[in-house]
């Protein structure tokens, strides 16, 4: 939830206070995120939702502290009551792959192309749990039936390129939770996916955080994927959040302009012979923070207020947040 909405007593698995990310070179400083909260509980499913650019991806990286050294990561960011920041290589290293691990987006280029299935999966396997080599084997083959590989013994010789996309997904999923992650981060795993693959891939990982009670933050700028597999959703622009909640009642109505722009420029069932809605205008330049709403420029709503300062977060109750000062009686 955000840092204005109370937790329940337990610790979340996830604590990230004001987090902050600047990537600076001769030329620029690009202002990616911008002051983002989040908490994520034990065996909660966050979607971070947003179009390309608004800071997601950065954000889930952040997490892990796998950002480039020219990034400048500012706040406070806790997994599992770990503190990310102060972390050394070493300690990073059990870090990974231990108590957090990721999916990525492309898992050709994300997985190893000289060494096979097995041997990948096998290799964490070794390397954060001191397993033998026989073990190792036994522990990557039922990670293989665990995500569904069809001829999941045979599969294990095979190399990234032997298997389909759906299938070298799978596998990367596989390698990800080759050590029972407390944690797993998903920077769009299924974007490459084509529809009926896609979803079946949704219906596994959801699954799979059931059966393991894992926590997921998960990335996407698809309402249908996060509809399908989150628990609650949290909307970025421009580096921030501005809208965060419950699913079910974010998707019946969200508050802030951005995402029901999003909502109403999305093909759903009962469309046919209707024209989408589009959001006029494009984000903005991070090199340069907006003063004010970043979203204001873009937003038919929007009045000089909007221009002179970063709306503050509003408690909308029912674990609901949202940063506009249209929303709330303003």
């Amino acid at each position: 939830m955000s840092a204005a909405l109370k937790m329940d007593a337990a610790a979340p698995l996830v604590r990230a206070r004001d987090l902050t990310v600047r990537f600076v070179s001769r030329d620029a400083t690009v202002h990616a995120v911008n002051g983002v909260d989040l908490d994520l509980a034990q065996g909660e499913v966050l979607c971070l939702l947003g179009e390309s650019g608004s800071g997601k991806s950065v954000t889930l990286r952040a997490l892990m502290k796998l950002l480039p050294k020219r990034a400048v990561v500012g706040g406070s960011i806790e997994v599992a009551g770990r503190n990310v920041q102060a972390m050394t290589e070493s300690q990073l290293s059990e870090f990974r792959g231990g108590d957090v691990a990721m999916i990525f987006q492309e898992p050709m280029t994300a997985l190893d192309p000289v060494f096979t299935i097995g041997q990948q999966i096998a290799e964490a396997v070794r390397r954060h749990e001191g397993a033998s080599h026989a073990a190792a084997e036994a522990r990557a083959l039922e990670l293989l039936e665990l995500v569904q590989i069809p001829s999941a013994k045979r599969r294990l010789a095979a190399y990234p390129h032997e298997l389909s996309g759906g299938l070298r997904q799978r596998a990367m999923i596989a390698v990800a939770l080759a050590c029972k992650p407390k944690l797993l981060l998903a920077d769009e795993p299924t974007t490459a996916l084509d529809a009926t693959v896609q979803i079946q891939v949704l219906l596994l990982l959801r699954e799979l955080q059931e059966k393991l009670g894992m926590g997921v933050i998960f990335v996407t700028h698809d309402l249908g994927v996060a509809g399908e597999i989150a628990d609650r959703v949290a909307v970025m622009y421009a580096g921030r959040v501005v809208e965060e909640g419950p699913v079910v009642p974010f998707m019946s109505g969200p508050l802030h302009p951005y995402p029901q722009g999003l909502l109403g420029a999305t093909v759903h069932g009962g469309m046919r012979g209707k024209r989408l809605t589009t959001i006029p205008g494009a984000p903005p330049s991070l090199e340069k923070v907006p003063t004010g709403c970043a979203f204001a420029p873009r937003c038919t709503l929007a009045e000089q207020a909007c221009l002179e300062a970063v709306p503050a977060a509003r408690e909308m109750g029912g674990g609901r947040m949202v940063r506009c000062i249209k929303v709330g009686g303003a």
